[in-house]
């Protein structure tokens, strides 16, 4: 016995609820109609009796179309919710033009296109709102999450984001053997990208077509932990767990300096300003300042635990550097003498000590409306902060995210032109093999999107300067370069 759809109460004689799937008399249907349409228009003496019948002809009409909608979404198993959201569907029809096409990536790497209107809507009919949405599937290969409290505009505005539409990999790279532990593009190119790899080796490619491998720099006899372009990208600065620092001429393919320590050099940058400085941190718990042109050791400042990650502002006036109990060091330097001093020492993001494995200063963030600075610590805490430079680095905590604590010392990066919009997005490897998107203004929803590709934990990620190319490196040696859609209008 087929099960019967129980339709709304309505006050009136017995038989006008009836189930309509049962009904087929067309005789019966119309008489349905028709006090459906007295209900909706009763009789009312005060009006011109020539408007009472033409709109109950009117109000007759539509009750009869929609009878005959429910009965065909009746016998096709359908019920009165599917029924109600194909009518919610046809009123948000605007909401769902294909003005973007996101797409999110399923696994190998291949990509399907979005479905049309019509298939959300009827996907959306199946939807339970007693339970949580773990994995939405289009095509077998879009994954979408989200929980049941999300309204229904922002279960749509998941399908309108077209900052995170990417149509597929431009170009990988799997020479290295090793793993892949720091990518960087080159200082405002959106072309040269370079990196660094666990074996010591260090590779300068270029991704425009066809994608093409510059150079294999050969030096390091341990792990790089990481190295940074010149701002005319003629020169790279290496740090290595063999406890040296070497300068390399990207355009001969060899190194022309070495500076060898006592300890791990654990994170190194050209100073943006004077670049002849470079600012190095290492496991002996300083920073120093070496002279590029001389290879001799400058200033150094020590701090309270070792320094694993540094940035430095945009006037090269302050660095930024994170240590290993994942607190953040405001230092101000002289971009003339190298003399560095301590400002300020935050911890206000770190609930667990746990080691700094990123540290980005960005210009400007409409969230903060002004200088920020992204955190990220092997626990799996994100941290953002807006920069007071005028008060000598002064950070403020403006929003967190914690995920998994990670084994690899993960990285993550801004979103700078997908914030220009709105929000506040971040890119950032995971051991799951995926690269996650993450609006950190949306504390209970934040994954927006994730690239699916790599084999193997994803370690670094970087963006080109034109923000339309994406590279992510893994553990087991991979270097992929995704290629986002083209933003209409």
């Amino acid at each position: 016995m087929e099960e019967q759809v129980k339709d709304p109460v309505i006050e009136g004689p017995q038989n006008a609820t009836e189930n309509l799937q049962n009904d087929g008399d067309k005789e019966a249907l119309e008489r349905k109609a028709e006090f459906f349409a007295g209900l909706l228009e009763p009789s009312n003496g005060g009006l011109d009796p020539s408007y009472v019948g033409m709109r109950r002809l009117l109000l007759y009409r539509k009750a009869f179309s929609g009878c005959n909608q429910r009965r065909d979404w009746e016998c096709n198993g359908k019920g009165y919710v599917a029924y109600r959201n194909y009518i919610r569907r046809l009123k948000n029809w605007d909401h769902l033009q294909r003005t973007s096409q996101p797409s999110t990536p399923g696994g190998s790497g291949r990509w399907a296109s979005s479905p049309g209107p019509l298939s959300l809507g009827y996907e959306r009919d199946s939807w339970n709102s007693n339970k949580d949405m773990h994995s939405f599937n289009f095509n077998g290969s879009r994954r979408i999450s989200f929980s049941s409290t999300a309204s229904e505009a922002e279960r749509l505005q998941v399908f309108k984001e077209p900052g995170y539409s990417f149509i597929g990999m431009h170009c990988l790279f799997d020479s290295c053997k090793a793993s892949v532990t720091v990518v960087k593009f080159g200082h405002l190119s959106s072309d040269l990208l370079a990196y660094g790899a666990s074996d010591g080796s260090l590779i300068v490619c270029r991704v425009a077509e066809p994608p093409s491998i510059l150079h294999q720099l050969k030096g390091h006899s341990k792990d790089v932990t990481d190295f940074d372009f010149s701002s005319n990208n003629q020169y790279i600065s290496s740090s290595s767990m063999d406890k040296s620092v070497r300068v390399w001429d990207i355009g001969k393919g060899h190194c022309i300096r070495v500076v060898y320590g006592t300890t791990l050099q654990l994170c190194i940058r050209f100073h943006p300003v004077n670049n002849n400085f470079l600012l190095v941190g290492n496991a002996n718990k300083e920073i120093t300042v070496i002279n590029f042109s001389t290879g001799r050791l400058i200033r150094k400042l020590a701090l309270e635990s070792e320094v694993t990650a540094i940035d430095t502002d945009h006037t090269g006036q302050f660095i930024f550097a994170g240590d290993f109990q994942g607190c953040i060091h405001s230092i101000k330097v002289n971009s003339h003498t190298g003399a560095l001093s301590r400002a300020h020492r935050n911890h206000s993001g770190v609930k667990r000590k746990a080691p700094t494995t990123t540290v980005q200063f960005r210009t400007f963030s409409l969230l903060a409306r002004g200088p920020v600075l992204l955190t990220c610590t092997k626990d799996g805490s994100l941290s953002f902060f807006s920069v007071s430079l005028e008060v000598g680095g002064y950070l403020t905590l403006r929003c967190s995210l914690m995920l998994a604590p990670r084994a690899w010392n993960i990285q993550a990066s801004f979103c700078p032109l997908l914030s220009l919009e709105k929000g506040e997005f971040i890119v950032s490897g995971s051991e799951d093999s995926n690269v996650y998107f993450y609006d950190l203004t949306r504390p209970k929803h934040p994954c927006v999107n994730k690239l699916q590709g790599h084999g193997s934990p994803v370690i670094g990620v970087a963006w080109n300067h034109g923000e339309n190319l994406l590279a992510s490196s893994d553990s087991g040696g991979l270097v992929i370069v995704w290629k986002r859609a083209k933003m209409e209008g």
